[in-house]
């Protein structure tokens, strides 16, 4: 497993960033959700066909961008909920609610993410007149909206449990530092929901020819946490 290969060391209960790693042992937690992302994966390339012709193999080969660009997505999101539960390890209730919560949007929004990327690249995948993929002019802004809210409901669920971390603060014995970096996180994760909030306001308000463009205030992102965690690392160390 992925997860007890990269923490097999017994002196990895530190993280470079000093943070404590309290996670030390695969809950079935962790290992229950190992296997949704792959069955996530999965339905990425399930309708994926062996081609049979050279023509077929050249197309799928194009779709390859769109593909890579759904994986990384998933990644983003599996390593979040990896490194939480490597730092507080919380198995209690109301973490198993929320990561189960997390789970469900993941897997039903596999189709909706392939949909938008697959759409996003599919004259340069098949080719002028010749695109599997449809959607008229006024569904796109709904379209947008379904790719918002999901976003949105991924990364509120995150901001919930760091927050549920810091309220077991002290259960947990986080340090002034931990304390702080969780709290980083929270703002991260608020960062990226109000990116979605917004994203989605635009798509709602733009007439529907414009409403692809809702889709750019994504690129805000890591402007917005260069600001904060530049701002957020300079205060880090005077904690140190």
């Amino acid at each position: 497993m992925i997860r007890e290969t990269i923490f097999k060391t017994p002196e990895s209960h530190h993280s470079r960033d000093g943070f404590r790693l309290r996670g030390q042992d695969i809950k079935r937690i962790e290992t229950f959700s190992d296997a949704v992302f792959a069955l996530a994966v999965t339905l990425l390339i399930v309708s994926l066909e062996v081609p049979r012709t050279f023509e077929e193999l050249l197309t799928s080969m194009r779709g390859f961008v769109a593909f890579a660009l759904c994986f990384a997505l998933l990644m983003f999101v599996w390593h979040e909920q990896h490194v939480y539960f490597r730092r507080y390890a919380l198995d209690d209730k109301l973490s198993l609610f929320l990561n189960a919560a997390l789970l469900f949007i993941i897997l039903f929004y596999v189709y909706p993410l392939k949909f938008l990327f697959s759409l996003l690249f599919s004259d340069r995948i098949y080719g002028h007149d010749k695109n599997p993929f449809s959607i008229r002019e006024d569904q796109v802004p709904q379209l947008m909206i379904i790719y918002g809210l999901g976003y949105i409901a991924i990364y509120s669920i995150f901001f919930l449990l760091y927050w549920h971390a810091l309220r077991k603060r002290h259960e947990l014995q986080l340090t002034h530092l931990e304390i702080f970096d969780t709290r980083t996180k929270m703002y991260s994760q608020l960062i990226l929901v109000t990116v979605g909030v917004c994203s989605v306001i635009l798509a709602i308000v733009l007439p529907s020819r414009e409403a692809g463009i809702s889709g750019m205030f994504y690129f805000a992102i890591p402007l917005a946490f260069w600001v904060v965690h530049a701002r957020r690392g300079a205060i880090r160390k005077r904690i140190k």
